[in-house]
């Protein structure tokens, strides 16, 4: 029986900010090991797992049975259901390109657009967001980056589009799985009835919105720099607004968990036909048999119909209940909050069958038949697919395990409130937090379990609007998707790029620190007179 822990945030001569400059030790040991060393992800996420261990057992105080404990929970979370996720959906992709179908998706996909700036738009924005919706947790960069390869991106290029394609629609990603997170871990943290999901997925749809805009103008910038933001700015527009407008009505007065769904669909129709009314479509060269064009697109379609299904009321409902999903304890792990509380999070859910990697291998052998591949063939394909990513494999599980780490050991929470002590500043913080967050966990879900309650609690006591700040933390931390080591390493892998991480990480950190101080100001300005108006 391992000794019981409980988490102060404080441990260093009762100082928060004293604790903070360990805390962040962890952290900054793995985004220089990245950024700065150019170390391969799945060592800089071992020896980060080690630093963060050390502090949290010589620091924090943390026996060391609970805090391996704490790391091997982390890293079956990493395994499962995150990489569960992943490894199965880029297996739907090895399908198509055993069969030859994605060689006919590439085609179809040509005579919309040849243009490599409007693909990009069509595929990691729009058919990325759809993704998102559906499933979420690394589906849209594990997918959409092999469909840009395809389509002849350069490796580094097609990642780093990918991956900063991958934030407008994440707050809304698994069904809104996020906001639905901070509604529940809100709720209780003040007396305030107006912190449910509805209420906090309106205030996110009235902030992520106008970053929609600008992603679009980002990707043809990344693809093509200044010449393509001037000569594909119409079309980028276009995807934007519709996305950010759908979007918005979307959360306010449909329904906040089809948020994304709308969105999607809707700007990838608005892009098409504005390509059509333009005359952008060429109606040259000789098209694949209708038949085969249908194939080529019908994993996606399988891939949407089995989510919307599982995604129904009564049917989610079904299998969130034994035998399909079972939630225990994780064995010998006992950590109790400031508040003297056990931690949910050391409860693992086991979702077997409604998990999104199942139903992503339901989705590979329905594939697998329409496309007529051999079931030999498709054993293969799966072999190989986790041969692909065996770098990937140990980095997110690493990673997952150093923000188990840090969060059950306190550092997580020390780092929170050393923010929450800027008072009044903490509107212009309160974004960063909520990136912090998703960086190191990968997840908006995460980071929204683990400050939400943080941000209201801190609004109450500076007087400022408790929904705002609850919802900055779920639009911040969108932004931090990008620079995720957990994210990175499944777009290194997708691209033959595994060990390679860094580079990938100094090509999209810019732009994810400049879309982190547009939304700091934004939700500033939002707490103001200046955009008052917009808050519920």
């Amino acid at each position: 029986m391992f000794d019981q822990f409980t988490i102060v945030t404080d441990p260093v001569a009762g100082s928060v900010a004293w604790s903070a400059v360990f805390a962040a030790l962890p952290l900054l040991t793995l985004f220089v090991l990245l950024g700065v060393v150019r170390m391969r992800a799945w060592l800089a996420g071992l020896i980060s797992l080690g630093v963060a261990l050390a502090v949290a057992v010589g620091i924090y105080s943390m026996p060391a049975g609970q805090a391996l404990l704490s790391a091997s929970e982390g890293a079956a979370f990493g395994f499962f259901p995150i990489l569960w996720i992943v490894v199965n959906a880029i297996w739907v992709y090895n399908l198509t390109v055993v069969s030859g179908h994605f060689d006919v998706l590439r085609r179809s996909m040509e005579r919309v657009s040849p243009d490599m700036r409007v693909q990009a738009i069509i595929v990691a924005f729009c058919f990325g967001a759809l993704l998102e919706a559906l499933a979420g947790f690394g589906t849209p960069v594990a997918v959409t980056v092999v469909m840009l390869m395809a389509l002849g991106f350069a490796p580094l290029k097609a990642a780093a589009v990918a991956l900063i394609a991958n934030t407008a629609p994440v707050a809304y990603g698994a069904l809104a799985t996020p906001i639905v997170t901070l509604g529940t871990v809100t709720s209780g943290a003040v007396a305030d009835p107006g912190l449910t999901t509805e209420t906090l997925g309106a205030m996110v749809g009235r902030q992520t919105p106008i970053l929609a805009v600008v992603v679009p103008l980002v990707l043809v910038a990344v693809v093509d720099g200044r010449r393509g933001v001037r000569e594909t700015w119409p079309v980028a527009l276009v995807a934007g607004l519709v996305f950010g407008v759908a979007q918005f009505v979307a959360s306010n007065y449909i329904s906040v968990p089809l948020t994304d769904i709308v969105a999607a669909l809707l700007s990838a129709g608005a892009v098409v036909a504005f390509l059509r009314l333009r005359r952008a479509v060429p109606d040259t060269g000789r098209p694949d048999p209708r038949a085969e064009v249908v194939r080529a697109y019908a994993p996606y379609a399988i891939i949407i119909v089995i989510f919307s299904i599982v995604n129904l009321g009564p049917v989610k409902r079904m299998l969130a209940g034994e035998p399909w999903t079972v939630v225990f304890a994780w064995p010998g792990l006992d950590v109790l909050g400031t508040d003297g509380r056990p931690l949910s999070s050391i409860d693992f859910t086991f979702g077997w069958l409604p998990a999104a990697g199942t139903l992503m291998i339901l989705a590979g052998i329905l594939t697998a038949i329409v496309l007529r591949v051999g079931a030999g063939a498709a054993i293969r394909a799966y072999g190989r697919t986790y041969a692909e990513l065996r770098h990937a494999i140990v980095t997110v599980m690493a990673v997952l395990a150093l923000a188990y780490v840090l969060n059950q050991s306190g550092q997580t929470a020390t780092l929170g409130e050393s923010f929450a002590a800027a008072g009044v500043a903490f509107v212009f913080l309160s974004s960063i937090l909520g990136w912090i967050g998703v960086a190191v966990t990968g997840s908006d879900t995460s980071a929204n379990a683990l400050f939400g309650a943080l941000q209201v609690q801190t609004a109450v006591r500076a007087g400022l609007d408790p929904v705002l700040l609850a919802a900055a933390n779920s639009s911040g931390g969108v932004l931090g998707k990008m620079i995720s080591p957990q994210n990175l390493a499944i777009a290194a892998s997708a691209v033959g790029m595994a060990g390679k991480e860094g580079d990938i990480f100094r090509r999209v950190i810019g732009w994810s620190l400049v879309l982190l101080l547009f939304m700091c100001v934004l939700v500033t300005l939002q707490a103001t007179p200046v955009l008052s108006w917009m808050v519920l």
